[in-house]
Order: C-alpha cells, then structure tokens, then sequence
C-alpha cells in the first residue's frame, strides 16, 4: 500500500513540567480533532529538544504537521522558554507543529483582551492604545498574559498588587526583559488603595484567584472614568461585585461601566484553543502558536 493510500493520523503530544496534564487541555484537542493526544508529565525545560527530536524524525517531512506538540502548565515564561527549545529543536525540513498555553492563561488573556477592545471600539469608538489600564491578579498567568498582550497594544497597563508590590515588580522587570515594553505597578493591598486606583483607570481586567472578591460594587460605580471591566472568576463570589457572568456589555449594577463577565469570556476562551488546535490539524506546513496567535485569532470572533 502507498503512503497516499495510508489515513495518516493527526497526533499532539502534550508537555507540561507538572505533575498532571489538563483534563479540559486534553478534551480540548479530543473535540477539536485530533486523533491522539499523548500527556507527558513532569517535563523540564532541558527535556523538551529530546522529546520533539523523537517526536519529528519518526515521519516523513511531508507529514510533520500531522504532529503537534502542546506545552502546558502554569508559568507563562517557563512556557514560552519551552516553546523556544521545541523550535530550536526541530531539524528542517523535519519538523512538529507547537502551541503553547500554560493553564489555558494564552487563549484566556486572549479573549480578555480582544472583548475588552471590542466593547472599546463599539461602544466608545477606541482602541487599547493609551488606555488606562488595572490588571488585578496580574502575578498570575492569566492576568501576566493580558498585562503583555495589552502592553503590546499600547496600552498604559498597571499590575496591581494584592500583597504589596515586590512580586508585580518582578513580573514588571520580566515584561520589559522579555517583550521589551514597560508596565506600571501600583499597592493594591487595601480596600483603600484600590478604590484610589480604580478612579482613575479606564479599564480594569480581573484575573484573581478563583472564589475571591477583588473589587466591590461601591468601588466600581465610584469610578467615573471607567468604560469597561472584565473578570475572569467563575467561582462565586465573582470578582468584581455586580458582574453577570453572562455578561458582554452590560452596565455593571448603578455604574456606567460595561462589563465581560466570565462566561461570556469563556465562550471566545474556548473558541479561542478550539480554534488553535484545529489550524494545527488543518496546517500543511508546521506552524507555531503562542498568546499573539491566540489574541489575533480571538479578534477574529469579535470582528
């Protein structure tokens, strides 16, 4: 039987430093198409060229897209480090198709983002650049990703630091090392100091820890020059007090701030890595995704 002949199958091997994969990962590439999905646990950075070395040289180049490999996890820079090493680690023509979203914080910063600029661009005839920007949880992956997508859009984002402000200056001190553009930090580690940030913010993004209440409602309809708030919590209590998780676009109880609330992002999250993954399988040439590809795919759902 020739190789024309032969149904070859679409493949993703899954790597994250932890010691579990993630289950929603995992039926994400299931639903979205692929044919295995193989997890790979407790990876560290220098295991990944011989894992992606023994994934490429056993199919011909003319099948290296029919191979994915997934990076996962819970550090944004460590999983960009890894994706790094899986591309230097490919031997042309030989090669896999990668995607990175550690803790699916790529694709959920991603639709944060995209539905925060498009309520922007809707309902207030503006972009991300130059706005005034609150990141709350933003030593969190999700909250790290956004606070970079957002930077690189122009936005004047500020990390908000729930216990004072050594660790959002670190993160601060890796955007700039790595993306190589600056982000404020602000002392968000009283109700008092972050009723004084959110005054003067127009926008706020919530990626908290799940079940925690970052922000009141009082807080939120104090602020007058705020346009629009997102939160990412679909633990109860939410977030950002007054906000319908259903929400996309809606004023935030008495305030005039429309807000996003975690389902609605939930939605274009998940279209977001459903989406990802089946450009993966769709691919004739080996293609590489990390929180960039994700954002412009997830404008895409809100074009």
């Amino acid at each position: 039987m020739g190789e024309d002949a032969v149904a070859h199958k679409n493949i993703l091997h899954m790597l994250t430093p932890l010691p579990n994969i993630s289950p929603f990962d995992v039926n994400m590439a299931l639903d979205a198409g692929y044919d295995a999905v193989v997890p790979y646990t407790s990876v560290g950075l220098g295991n990944v060229a011989g894992l992606v070395q023994d994934a490429i040289f056993s199919r011909p180049p003319s099948r290296g897209a029919r191979t994915g490999v997934f990076i996962g996890g819970k550090d944004a820079i460590l999983a960009l480090d890894m994706l790094e090493a899986a591309k230097n680690a490919q031997t042309p023509p030989f090669g896999v198709s990668l995607f990175a979203d550690p803790a699916g914080s790529f694709t959920t910063a991603a639709a944060m983002m995209a539905s925060v600029e498009k309520m922007l661009k809707t309902r207030h005839g503006r972009g991300l650049k130059e706005l005034s920007l609150l990141v709350f949880g933003a030593t969190g992956v999700v909250g790290f990703s956004a606070a970079v997508i957002a930077a690189l859009e122009g936005a004047r984002a500020t990390l908000v630091g729930y216990d004072g402000l050594e660790r959002v200056k670190n993160s601060a001190a890796q955007i700039q090392a790595r993306f190589g553009v600056e982000v404020q930090v602000a002392d968000g580690s009283s109700d008092d100091k972050k009723s004084a940030l959110v005054k003067e913010a127009q926008a706020i993004v919530c990626a908290g820890r799940a079940g925690v209440r970052v922000l009141t409602s009082a807080q939120i309809a104090a602020a007058t020059d705020l346009l629009v708030a997102a939160d990412a919590n679909a633990v109860p209590p939410s977030g950002i007090e007054g906000l319908d998780p259903f929400a996309m676009g809606a004023p935030i109880g008495a305030s005039s701030a429309l807000g996003i609330g975690p389902l609605a992002l939930g939605d274009t999250k998940y279209k977001t890595e459903s989406g990802l993954f089946q450009r993966m399988i769709a691919a004739t040439k080996v293609v590489c995704f990390d929180f960039r590809d994700a954002f412009a795919l997830a404008r895409e759902f809100h074009a």
